[in-house]
């Protein structure tokens, strides 16, 4: 029976984690709570957010159809749902290579590059690229895509050598930052710099938007 997925949100396109027009993927759910954390809402595993594979892929590949250079998956920490995991990986490399698509994967973890070597080995055959190590605020950084100066960019296909081997010590001066309104939310995507969020939540105020709660706070 294939696992269902802790599933909190899915965009496209995303253009801020990672190069090109991407699909962003964020998992349910983080063991770490990693301190300054500005995605908070993805901590707890939630049952009432569970999500079947088939129904991400079908929406996945639906959006494709508009042009598509990558996918990214965050959270949450993807790596605290394996099997889950596992299988959307697999499933991602399955429509990949049946209908000839040539979009990359990446991912996000809070765990360290060696426990990922040791423990998650079959999972890091089937991603492109990875960017690891737990987020620390008191390490800030330019480098392009990561949110503190420990994260490396780690390429771990010959796909992922040769689209990310121009970025691996990009800095940039302005992070980019997408932002997304639905009905009820504001939401951002990308790598917020230091006070960014303050300054998001002072602007609203400003135009009369109170932000009710706000995931970069507990």
């Amino acid at each position: 029976m294939m696992p269902l997925l802790c599933f909190n949100k899915a965009h496209y396109p995303v253009t801020t984690l990672g190069p090109g027009r991407r699909i962003g993927l964020w998992l349910q759910g983080c063991v770490l709570a990693c301190p300054g954390c500005v995605s908070q809402d993805t901590w707890t595993f939630a049952d009432d957010q569970a999500l079947s594979l088939p129904v991400l892929l079908t929406w996945c590949q639906e959006v494709a159809l508009h042009g598509l250079d990558g996918i990214t998956i965050s959270g949450g920490e993807p790596f605290a749902q394996r099997e889950a995991l596992l299988a959307l990986l697999q499933a991602l490399h399955d429509w990949r290579d049946k209908a000839g698509l040539n979009f990359d994967i990446l991912c996000y973890s809070g765990f360290s590059w060696r426990r990922l070597q040791r423990d998650f080995a079959p999972l890091l055959a089937l991603l492109d690229a990875l960017i690891p190590e737990p987020f620390q605020a008191q390490q800030p950084t330019r480098l392009i895509w990561r949110g503190s100066a420990n994260q490396p960019l780690i390429p771990l296909s010959l796909l992922g050598q040769e689209r990310y081997a121009p970025y691996l010590h990009h800095e940039v001066e302005r992070r980019s930052f997408q932002l997304v309104v639905d009905d009820e939310r504001i939401w951002g995507i990308g790598i917020p710099g230091l006070g960014d969020m303050e300054r998001l939540e002072q602007q609203c105020a400003e135009r009369g938007v109170q932000l009710g709660g706000v995931s970069w706070r507990g």
